[in-house]
C-alpha cells in the first residue's frame, strides 16, 4: 500500500469553507478518477498559534504503479482546482508513504 499525503496548512478565516469544499468536491473528484482506493482527512491537534489550521490528506493507492499514473495524468489538474478555489490561502507540502 501506497499512501500519498499531502499536508495543508488553511488560513483560519478559511478553514471551515477550505474543508467543507474538500469533502463535498475536491475528494470525490479524486477518488473517482479511478486510482486511489480510498482517503482519510485528518485535522492535526498539536496546533502551532500561526493563525492557520492544519490538516492531511491521504490518499491510498494499491501499487506505486497506480500512484505514478495518478501523479502522472490527474495531480496537476487536481491541484490546479485547490488553487484555483483558495490560492493563498493554503500552503502545502506532499510526502509519500509505503505501509510496512
Amino acid at each position: 500500500m501506497i499512501i500519498a499525503n499531502t499536508t495543508f496548512s488553511v488560513a483560519e478565516e478559511t478553514a471551515a469553507d477550505w474543508l467543507r469544499w474538500m469533502k463535498t468536491f475536491h475528494l470525490p473528484a479524486v477518488i473517482n478518477t479511478g486510482l486511489p482506493q480510498r482517503h482519510r482527512m485528518m485535522h492535526l491537534l498539536t496546533e502551532l498559534d500561526n493563525g492557520a489550521v492544519t490538516y492531511t490528506v491521504q490518499l491510498d493507492f494499491a501499487t506505486r504503479a497506480d500512484y505514478d499514473l495518478y501523479l502522472a495524468t490527474q495531480a496537476d489538474a487536481m491541484h490546479q482546482r485547490i488553487q484555483h478555489r483558495f490560492g493563498g490561502q493554503f500552503v502545502s507540502f506532499d510526502t509519500l508513504l509505503k505501509e510496512v
